[in-house]
């Protein structure tokens, strides 16, 4: 059931032509088992289409998001779109871009104007975005640009993956592992930790955030015997964040710091690379990993998966993610300290 004194989530529609459809559905069908209150910004009509399709039962009503509260025990709510959709699963088409962006729009709009808690986006596909005008890189970019729109303050973004058993942060993300070391700067790696252990107390209420940080090379370097990255930018900003009273140790080898009885030791791990910080948290929760992004002025939590056009309109896509991420999503928002 709804907070009395909270908002609901806001649930973006992500492309129509994946699976954000049919795991929006499953997760109301889960609303017994914990999910807490959302609306969904998007097509009504396409959503009772495709419940239809799959055999779900599951009534769609066409809702304001302060009347969410009120519907969601009895349907899906959802917030009517001006752009419609094409209702094609598996057939992305480009003519979808202005609802997709409507969405994302309208839901960090009702966020930061209190109307919804948080932010729970539903995948995109780029290359379908890129192909309509989309001038940013990802979901993330453009959310930081419409948090500046509209407060007046530039964002840093950060990426938290977020299981039941580890929170990982990759300082650098989307670039190929040749250009880390050259792109790797000590700035970034304090800036990115500060903002990790700031909101892990304001979001996670973690009183004091325990920061593991990952070096870049073997063994972190092995005092510099294999590569000299860990002690000439790792080393030193994990000073500057202990000169700032920031619990944060590092740099760690990256082979020892996944294993059970390390995990107790920190609240984060924070990663150089992609893949150093995605691999642990996919391999302990594939199926409920949540993507975070920090720093932003809203909540904001994504399930960890793509669009997959390939399965959508099958039936078979799992909504766990999905799920994980509105109940990460309403517990952060119970926890927010103002």
């Amino acid at each position: 059931m709804p907070s009395p004194d909270r908002p609901p989530l806001a649930l973006t529609a992500g492309d129509p032509a994946g699976i954000g459809p049919e795991v929006a559905l499953a997760a109301w069908l889960r609303r017994k088992a914990g999910v807490p209150c959302f609306y969904l910004l998007g097509d009504a009509a396409l959503l009772a289409n495709r419940a239809k399709r799959l055999g779900l039962d599951v009534p769609v009503t066409e809702v304001a998001p302060v009347d969410a509260g009120r519907s969601f025990a009895q349907a899906l709510p959802v917030a009517p779109l001006a752009a419609r959709f094409a209702d094609r699963p598996g057939e992305p088409d480009v003519a979808n871009v202005p609802g997709i962006l409507e969405s994302i729009d309208r839901a960090v709009a009702d966020t930061l104007d209190g109307r919804a808690s948080a932010v729970v986006t539903c995948p995109i596909a780029k290359k379908v975005l890129y192909d309509g005008g989309f001038r940013f890189p990802g979901h993330t970019e453009y959310l930081a640009e419409l948090a500046r729109a509209r407060t007046g303050v530039s964002a840093r973004p950060v990426m938290l993956l977020a299981g039941p058993d580890l929170r990982t942060v990759p300082v650098t993300i989307h670039i190929a592992l040749a250009e880390v070391p050259a792109q790797l700067r000590q700035q970034d790696i304090f800036e990115t930790c500060k903002i990790v252990a700031g909101e892990l107390r304001r979001r996670f209420g973690i009183q004091r955030p325990r920061l593991a940080v990952a070096g870049l090379n073997p063994h972190a370097g092995e005092d510099g015997s294999m590569g000299l990255e860990d002690e000439r930018i790792v080393r030193p900003a994990v000073e500057a964040l202990q000169g700032e009273g920031i619990d944060a140790r590092g740099p760690l080898p990256a082979d020892t710091l996944f294993h059970a009885r390390a995990r107790k030791t920190y609240d984060a791990a924070i990663c150089m690379y992609h893949d150093q910080a995605l691999i642990p948290a996919k391999t302990l929760a594939f199926d409920d990993a949540v993507n975070v992004t920090l720093g932003l002025p809203f909540i904001r939590t994504s399930p960890d998966h793509g669009t997959a056009f390939d399965i959508a309109g099958k039936g078979v896509a799992r909504p766990d993610s999905l799920i994980a991420a509105l109940r990460l999503a309403g517990n952060m928002a119970a926890r927010t300290v103002r």
